[in-house]
């Protein structure tokens, strides 16, 4: 993994760990979902995958945990996770103690292990998308549900593009998601959902205030911050483009 991925997912997701540990449990969610959605989408693809606590459920590249807390939290679900970057899966068992394996795109699963699983803004970071796309396909049950955050580039090449990302077309990986074995049930924009709730936002930003106030010198912050940056602009100029996408297996 190049250096501003490792930065991001390992080095700054062990310290997110910390930094929500000492500001309280409150502070756990709104750490563990930076970048992962919003509470309003993250509820949508519940609600559209129709999770419920009996489901086997698993996060593909999850992080430090954030959205995997959060449908614990919402209906009872206790998701496995699988994160490739050893810093994040430590921080995911911290802040959340939920399962977790590390792996990349290689799941560790035996096939139809899962009755539902999503990723949450991972495909763009993997080299081989079908591969994973596949691998999900593999692990799912037979009509088993899949709900995925992709952002895509709009009208590539993108202005600036950020090290180690590759982000398809909406068409492309819609193309990826169909011939892996998945129809597409539902579909929608991650900037038409609510604005976070005002609450939730003010821990992110204490979150991220310290982050900062504790590591702000530090190349690797810098390096992982600037990374953070870029996709942002891109967002907000739209080049980029966050959709969410709930489907079945086929």
């Amino acid at each position: 993994m190049n250096e501003e991925m490792q930065a991001e997912f390992d080095t700054v997701a062990s310290w997110t760990a910390e930094v929500a540990l000492d500001l309280g449990p409150d502070h756990y969610l709104p750490a563990g979902c930076r970048g992962s959605g919003s509470p309003a989408s993250l509820r949508w693809l519940l609600d559209q995958l129709d999770i419920a606590a009996t489901d086997r459920m698993l996060d593909c590249g999850a992080g430090v945990g954030g959205p995997a807390g959060f449908a614990r939290e919402e209906v009872g679900v206790v998701a496995v996770l699988s994160e490739p970057e050893a810093g994040a899966c430590r921080a995911a068992q911290r802040l959340f103690g939920l399962p977790v394996v590390r792996a990349a795109s290689e799941l560790p699963f035996g096939s139809a292990a899962f009755d539902v699983a999503w990723s949450l803004g991972v495909l763009c970071t993997v080299a081989d998308q079908p591969q994973l796309l596949s691998e999900l396909r593999r692990v799912l049950t037979t009509s088993g549900r899949l709900g995925m955050l992709v952002f895509v580039a709009d009208a590539p090449p993108l202005s600036d593009q950020p090290v180690g990302n590759t982000f398809p077309t909406e068409a492309a990986f819609r193309e990826m998601l169909a011939d892996a074995g998945f129809r597409v049930e539902n579909s929608a924009r991650l900037a038409d959902f609510s604005a976070t709730p005002q609450l939730w936002q003010e821990r992110a930003d204490e979150i991220e205030a310290e982050l900062e106030r504790r590591y702000g010198d530090d190349p690797v912050w810098q390096t992982a911050a600037g990374q953070s940056q870029l996709i942002g602009r891109l967002l907000g100029d739209g080049e980029l483009v966050g959709i969410l996408v709930a489907a079945r297996a086929v």
